[in-house]
């Protein structure tokens, strides 16, 4: 059956059927205009794991997500499709998990970090973790050459650093939107080179990146905020705080996401860690944090970007922390679904409406 056949033929506001695709869609890898590359690790997490099994987990929540979307129409016809979860990853995530585990333990009862104890487990887990990085990039650069738009989904923070260099053999320069309550901006946390709290220091090593715009940022260290400080404004953040004095003083969200828009280049990288927003949408992520965006407030923000002109070239959603609940990952998948659609009206893949 072709693409369009299936399209023909498919019940949008019917039951999604098991076996569907992710938000319950017929479509392929191959037929699909947006691919998602789910990234089962949370190896470095420094507090609560579990977002691992997020991938898994948002697959059945997304086939609850309703696909009509205000303004897009027939946004669902573009294809979007993620790919099996790795369980290979998904065994080395938990082998791997119990060796940093460990080393956490034994920094936190005084152990310094070049004492031999710690150093020969970090080594195993920074090559490990280095894998990780190659393997996403791998998979990232299969897709962009084919001319797909393709997003992560993690696992933790660190997930898509590989889809970062792969776009950043793509474009020659390209600025991230983080909306986080983190700045990220740690240098191997923990010995960890490929800490979660150090994605953003990461990407920042490649010349490409010309811009970091990190919004809804409340939980920072000091030498995070040097960082900031001393970049020569190639860092911009916009602290929780900050932003909600200025909606206090009466400043309309509108007025401060045309200032935040005004610090992004043209090409934008969306890295969403869901703790950026308010921790009641995301109780069980692996590191809450009070204060935080509401759901309406990171949507806008997002649809804003695209109403500017400018073009979404890619995207990860990370620390989304299912629970028995399945709260966490109602709020991801619908959070994701945006995203997707952004991303792909952005670059002028929908299809217009009959």
């Amino acid at each position: 059956m072709s693409k369009q056949e299936k399209i023909d033929s498919f019940d949008q506001n019917g039951v999604a059927l098991k076996n569907a695709g992710l938000f319950g869609l017929p479509f392929t890898m191959e037929e699909s205009e947006v691919v998602i590359i789910p990234v089962p690790w949370d190896v470095t997490v420094s507090y609560s794991d579990g977002t691992s099994n997020a991938p898994e987990a948002l697959l059945w929540a997304s086939k609850q997500v309703d696909l009509y979307y205000a303004g897009l129409k027939d946004a669902w016809k573009m294809g979007i499709a993620m790919g099996d979860v790795p369980m290979e990853w998904m065994d080395l995530n938990k082998h791997y998990r119990k060796k940093a585990q460990e080393v956490i333990d034994k920094l936190e009862s005084g152990f310094s970090e070049d004492s031999p104890e710690i150093l020969g487990l970090v080594r195993e887990i920074n090559e490990q973790c280095a894998e990780l990085v190659e393997y996403v990039q791998s998979r990232s650069l299969k897709q962009l050459e084919e001319g797909k738009l393709v997003a992560v989904l993690g696992g933790d923070h660190s997930s898509p650093l590989g889809l970062i260099r792969a776009l950043a053999e793509k474009h020659d320069s390209f600025g991230i939107l983080q909306v986080d309550a983190h700045a990220d901006l740690r240098v191997a946390y923990e010995g960890f080179t490929y800490s979660h709290a150090s994605i953003m220091y990461n990407a920042l090593q490649l010349k490409n990146v010309s811009k970091l715009v990190s919004v809804g940022l409340r939980d920072v260290c000091e030498d995070e905020m040097d960082m900031i400080f001393n970049s020569n404004e190639r860092i911009v953040g916009y602290f929780d705080e900050q932003l909600k004095n200025k909606a206090f003083a009466g400043e309309t969200w509108k007025s401060v996401c045309n200032s935040i828009i005004s610090d992004l280049p043209q090409k934008v990288y969306i890295s969403f860690d869901i703790d950026g927003l308010e921790p009641s949408l995301c109780p069980n992520t692996g590191t809450p944090v009070p204060g935080g965006l509401t759901f309406e407030q990171a949507v806008y923000l997002v649809k804003q970007v695209v109403a500017s002109g400018r073009t979404i070239i890619g995207f990860d959603l990370c620390e989304v922390g299912p629970s028995e609940t399945e709260w966490d990952t109602n709020v991801g998948a619908r959070l994701l679904y945006h995203l997707c659609n952004q991303m792909g009206a952005s670059n002028g893949r929908i299809p217009s409406s009959n």
